[in-house]
């Protein structure tokens, strides 16, 4: 978590701020940390990254009509890009501690290595939109210290058992972060208008019932999506997987649903290893998953030798993108970094 001082810092640079700009993940934690810290300023421009979340100097462009930085949710960003923004940039994160100099940095992982998901230490700054807040917790597969005060607040979006894999899968919490997912995705004039839309949403209902233009935009855009991820997901489970490794590829140049599909099939198999791979410009670009104890993130480092990708993230979730012609190295890189894991 943040300390007082911390969350007092984040503040005073969003209230001195008038124009900023928020580079955030393309998932439902960094759309929600976005929203938290935009609804509360309501100033400013938000920037979806996607596909590696690191933010290099190609993304300075995008800040030069801007008086801040603030990069949320996302593991890299390299000191060029910090030297040569030449405006604050304060970053506010959860994933691998890096040393930067010239930047405000915040990150959970300061103190005794917490993973504690952007959106949470952005309530901690905010304290407002608490839906908000809960929602990108459990899509990052985390329950918040005030999954209390959700409770009480929204019990009818609450399922009868608390576990994250309930609130994920089997309860309305779990539309709502597929609502913020899908609208991520497609079309980017499609995407802008999703971004423009969810900051003017004020309750969950507007979008669950449809209340107002923005839910009914935001709700039609994720059915559409549902339907093209309901025939994934049949057509992947569908496998007759063998051993540790759960492994479904699929081609697609419009949408990328490998992190929504893999939580579910983790969910659904959670004696495995998933394996999911979007074939696009020669390559994988692949999620990884499992429910195993193990560290996921360290055995993909070992498998990724001597290979043409690259991969990392978190102990028991990653991403990566792997060239299809050393797809099947890789495979088999793995295979043996598991055959000493009961």
């Amino acid at each position: 978590m943040l300390t007082e001082e911390e969350c007092e810092v984040i503040k005073e640079e969003l209230l001195t701020s008038k124009n900023p700009i928020y580079l955030f993940h393309d998932d439902p934690d960094g759309l929600a940390s976005f929203m938290l810290l935009y609804r509360f300023l309501k100033e400013g421009k938000g920037f979806v990254v996607k596909a590696f979340p690191q933010i290099t100097t190609s993304f300075i462009n995008k800040t030069v009509d801007h008086d801040k930085v603030f990069i949320l949710d996302i593991a890299i960003v390299d000191q060029e890009f910090i030297d040569q923004v030449k405006k604050p940039v304060i970053w506010i994160d959860h994933h691998n501690l890096l040393e930067r100099n010239n930047v405000l940095y915040f990150n959970s992982r300061k103190r005794n290595n917490l993973n504690i998901p952007t959106p949470s230490l952005c309530y901690q700054v905010v304290k407002q939109d608490l839906w908000i807040a809960f929602t990108g917790c459990i899509g990052d597969w985390y329950v918040p210290d005030f999954v209390d005060d959700f409770v009480k607040q929204f019990p009818d979006l609450c399922p009868e058992k608390k576990t994250i894999q309930d609130f994920y899968f089997n309860s309305t919490v779990g539309k709502l972060i597929k609502i913020f997912s899908f609208n991520l995705k497609g079309d980017g004039k499609d995407v802008l208008k999703s971004i423009k839309s969810i900051t003017k949403i004020n309750s969950p209902y507007e979008i669950l019932n449809q209340e107002t233009d923005e839910g009914k935009f935001l709700h039609k855009r994720y059915e559409k999506i549902n339907e093209h991820y309901d025939l994934l997901l049949k057509n992947a489970l569908s496998q007759n997987p063998k051993g540790k490794l759960f492994i479904f590829t699929y081609k697609d140049d419009n949408l990328s649903l490998t992190k929504d599909l893999s939580n579910e099939l983790m969910y659904k198999l959670s004696d495995k290893i998933i394996i999911l791979g979007r074939e696009k410009d020669g390559e994988y670009r692949c999620s990884f998953r499992t429910s195993l104890r193990i560290n996921l993130s360290n055995i993909l480092q070992k498998a990724i030798v001597g290979v043409d990708g690259y991969c990392g993230g978190h102990e028991q979730a990653c991403g990566g993108a792997i060239k299809k012609y050393d797809f099947n190295k890789f495979l088999e890189n793995l295979e043996k970094e598991l055959i000493d894991i009961k």
